[in-house]
């Protein structure tokens, strides 16, 4: 089992469902404040929260109006904490910021940027963990399914992928 929770951030999409209450359920966006407006919440703080921690917020705020209310807060459509996101930089087909998932490789970050360029020098890359660099050999494990390099990520890795001289 995983110690991991999804943090909320800015951009992700929430369904709200409040149980026998249709009118206050409903699917919002968070701003990039952080915050949400939803029936009965307004400018609710949500980034930053897990799932769980938003819906006992939302619980708390609309007790006033609706009797122990059961509040679920799913996430549809995920972009996470900045914190919580794997960086792909350099010679990647797709260099992109990806929202961190449990369990997440380094070639499953690898996939979701597209693989490497033709002028990467994927076996010169570099994954960057709290300031400090770990030697990556991205040619080895994409052309050559070395399994070696295809490490677990954490959130907030950043993977550099220098180009090559030809």
């Amino acid at each position: 089992m995983s110690d991991y929770h999804y943090v909320i951030g800015p951009g992700d999409t929430l369904h709200i469902g409040v149980w026998q209450n249709p009118d206050l359920s409903t699917t919002v966006q968070v701003r990039p404040d952080g915050r949400i407006s939803a029936p009965l919440v307004d400018g609710l703080q949500a980034a930053g929260l897990t799932p769980d921690q938003l819906a006992a917020k939302i619980r708390e705020h609309i007790s006033k109006y609706v009797r122990e209310p059961v509040v679920t807060v799913v996430v549809s459509n995920f972009h996470g904490a900045f914190g919580q996101q794997i960086s792909i930089v350099g010679a990647a087909a797709k260099p992109q910021t990806i929202p961190y998932r449990d369990k997440m490789t380094v070639l499953d970050a690898m996939i979701a940027a597209g693989g490497l360029t033709p002028y990467a020098d994927g076996n010169a890359a570099v994954l960057i963990r709290d300031g400090k660099s770990y030697s990556l050999h991205l040619g080895d494990l994409l052309h050559r399914g070395m399994m070696a390099d295809n490490v677990p990520l954490l959130p907030g890795d950043t993977i550099m992928i220098p180009q090559g001289w030809f």
